[in-house]
């Protein structure tokens, strides 16, 4: 290591201080979700709990069943402009002949801060609406939603905006 370091101090230390960054969240989100994959296996066509990430912006994503059809979902997305965390309350709905697909609906609100480049760094305070696509594939502990959330930031935020994404889950 110590020949490597004095051949090409400049790899390794973009190696430690941007790599490793990279790596160890990986690494424990692989963890938990192998955790998870032992001590729980659900493979019916629904679920109470799933966990993943959503892409557009680039999310992690809890969601969690509290009633039925009524689903709570809790997302935390670091894009170039900050990080925001957002709650929303689902109402999810059967589609007829479609097992394991449904379509939903909802609203909730998000809290974040701008980094130093946008928005003179301030924090962004906002109300959110959902409608969406949720699949649970059968016999596999997979869930796919496809949504749109159309969103509202008081302050100095951009105002309205919409977003949405692909979301992939591991279901339990």
């Amino acid at each position: 290591m110590l020949i490597f370091q004095r051949r090409y101090p400049k790899i390794e230390k973009c190696w430690f201080n941007c790599g490793m960054k990279k790596i160890i969240p990986c690494f424990l989100i692989a963890l938990v979700l192998t955790v998870i994959s032992v001590s729980a296996q659900d493979n019916s066509s629904s679920y109470s709990t799933a966990v993943g990430v959503k892409f557009y912006p680039g999310s992690i994503s809890v969601k969690k069943s509290i009633d039925g059809n009524k689903y709570v979902e809790g997302l935390a997305a670091f894009w170039n402009k900050g990080f925001r965390a957002t709650a929303l309350l689902e109402f999810h709905n059967d589609f007829n002949n479609a097992p394991g697909l449904r379509w939903y609906y909802g609203a909730g609100a998000h809290l974040g801060a701008y980094n130093s480049k946008n928005y003179n760094g301030s924090t962004l305070i906002g109300i959110d609406g959902v409608l969406g696509l949720d699949y649970k594939i059968n016999g596999a502990p997979l869930n796919i939603s496809l949504d749109w959330q159309p969103s509202f930031e008081f302050g100095q935020g951009p105002g309205f905006e919409g977003w949405g994404g692909l979301g992939v889950r591991y279901t339990f």
